[in-house]
């Protein structure tokens, strides 16, 4: 007989809100049932063989899910090896981020599809969500920390060839779709059910609707590494904002935008239409120092990575941010509900990656991750597919 682990007298971000006082129900590897509780069935627990965690009133919400991260706990999924790569996921789950879908860097067509043999197997495993391909086909005036020289425009057969590399996994790839071949690439990306997102690009605003139209649904890390938004060049943070049918990707870290800025962003596209994302490299999880980033040597200083070294010397090269963190602020400085930031942090990314039916929320027939908070926010409980990574207190 299957052992059920049964969480109560926490707060609970059910689908239809957050509720005071529930209880979360867990037997293998699956939610049984995730319910308010009304205060006369509250009182006391039933002996049995079930395993019970009295919470009293710390916040229970779903596990996070990142769709765009780099590294983390001093590895990156760039190094090309399944060590380091497991290194990353167990990084991010000790801060909730329980679905991890993993960034490469801008390299040679050969490496970055040796990389995605390695990812691929993780994401075949079960360690994985995915692979999102971050370059190489950018553009040269938004190329941020990614190594210029390694650039290339999206010709159909290369992405085609990365496609075919991740043997199923690809989940994402971001290009620029003004270059050469970039509309032709948005469609076959979207024919084989691979997100098509726009970033790193120049494009302007009619190029930024073109792609869209072609089936581009989401922004890479919007606002960052493109043109802003002018009052007569409105460029494709208007176009990406201002489309139902895109999801725009925000690095909620106080570094990649002012809080006025995603603030309006969010308010903008709502938070059905924002996925809060990490863009996290090696140093994520870590103190500061030098890190590699793909083929380049990143400084962190401060917790604020950037380029070392080179023509892009000085350029924000991601984040050391956690989605914790990212909640933390949601709360605490965005001024969001619960509801709203669960909603960034792991409905909508779910929806995104096509897996909403099993990850996401809290809810009867899901996979059961969820994260434990405590009144600052701080995690001190994970869970994992019916398993802890971080095992909560239990307040009895």
């Amino acid at each position: 007989m299957v052992q059920r682990t049964v969480l109560s007298g926490a707060r609970v971000a059910l689908p239809s809100g957050t509720v005071d006082r529930g209880r979360v129900t867990v037997e293998g590897r699956h939610i049984v049932s995730a319910e308010a509780v009304v205060p006369a069935a509250a009182e006391g627990v039933r002996p049995g063989p079930d395993r019970h965690y009295d919470l009293g009133g710390l916040l229970v919400v779903p596990g996070f899910v990142d769709i765009h991260s780099h590294g983390g706990g001093g590895a990156s999924f760039s190094a090309g090896t399944a060590e380091e790569a497991l290194t990353v996921a167990r990084t991010h789950r000790a801060h909730g981020t329980t679905t991890l879908v993993a960034s490469t860097v801008t390299g040679e067509l050969g490496d970055l599809a040796r990389q995605a043999a390695v990812l691929a197997e993780l994401v075949q495993q079960g360690e994985l969500a995915g692979i999102h391909f971050e370059g190489p086909f950018i553009s040269p005036h938004r190329c941020g920390a990614h190594q210029p020289e390694l650039l290339r425009d999206p010709d159909p057969a290369d992405v085609r060839k990365l496609i075919d590399a991740a043997s199923g996994a690809a989940a994402m790839m971001t290009l620029a779709p003004e270059l050469p071949g970039g509309m032709e690439s948005v469609r076959l990306l979207a024919e084989h059910g691979v997100v098509a997102a726009i970033g790193h690009t120049d494009s302007g605003y009619e190029a930024a609707l073109e792609a869209i139209e072609a089936g581009a649904t989401v922004a890479t890390h919007l606002f960052n590494a493109m043109p802003s938004l002018l009052h007569r060049a409105p460029g494709p943070v208007a176009a990406l904002l201002e489309d139902e049918r895109v999801t725009v990707e925000l690095i909620n870290d106080g570094v990649h935008l002012h809080p006025a800025v995603l603030q309006l962003a969010f308010r903008r596209a709502g938070a059905d239409r924002v996925a809060f994302i990490t863009d996290a490299m090696g140093a994520a999880g870590m103190n500061d120092g030098n890190y590699p980033l793909g083929p380049m040597t990143v400084e962190v200083k401060g917790g604020v990575a950037r380029i070392s070294e080179g023509p892009t010397a000085g350029s924000i090269a991601g984040s050391t941010l956690t989605l914790d963190r990212a909640f933390q602020r949601a709360l605490t400085i965005d001024g969001l509900t619960v509801d709203q930031a669960v909603q960034a942090l792991s409905d909508t990314p779910a929806r995104v990656l096509g897996m909403d039916d099993r990850i996401g929320s809290l809810a009867a027939g899901k996979q059961a991750d969820l994260v434990v908070l405590d009144e600052a926010y701080q995690v001190v409980g994970v869970m994992r597919q019916g398993a802890w990574v971080v095992e909560p207190p239990t307040r009895s």
